[in-house]
């Protein structure tokens, strides 16, 4: 990584969808020398994806719920294992690694208190969570 990775990566997070020509004009360089510096960040881990985040009323339909969980995992459950399993759950939008008593922060949206304690039982039981801790985002 260098200073024009730190550029690209800027670039993206504010447009993960800029065309390789438009990243490369912004930083200097050709669409293939831009397109490659991508895909070695992808293929080294620096990039994990891309996604799109919608607003909260459209992304559940009736407003719904945020909230923030933290989630203290099971000893024998590898930190790495859980960020990939949490990607496929559709209620979570981040997963941060944290320091202090829990091993991760979740923030989640779902539409009711029902969804939301569903996802809580599958955090348990599928996501291997010893405890967690729920605080509902007012705004």
């Amino acid at each position: 990584m260098d200073a024009l990775d730190d550029k690209i990566l800027d670039i993206l997070r504010e447009d993960g969808r800029a065309s390789f020509s438009e990243v490369g004009r912004q930083v200097g360089l050709s669409t293939n020398a831009a397109a490659a510096r991508i895909r070695r960040m992808e293929q080294s881990g620096v990039i994990l994806g891309y996604r799109v985040v919608l607003a909260p009323d459209v992304a559940d339909g009736a407003g719904g719920l945020g909230a923030f969980i933290d989630v203290r995992l099971d000893a024998e459950r590898e930190s790495e294992d859980f960020l990939a399993w949490s990607r496929g759950v559709p209620e979570i939008w981040d997963a941060v690694h944290v320091t202090g008593p829990y091993d991760y922060l979740l923030h989640v949206r779902v539409r009711d208190t029902e969804t939301l304690n569903r996802l809580l039982r599958t955090l348990k039981s599928d996501g291997r969570a010893v405890q967690t801790q729920t605080r509902l985002a007012l705004r």
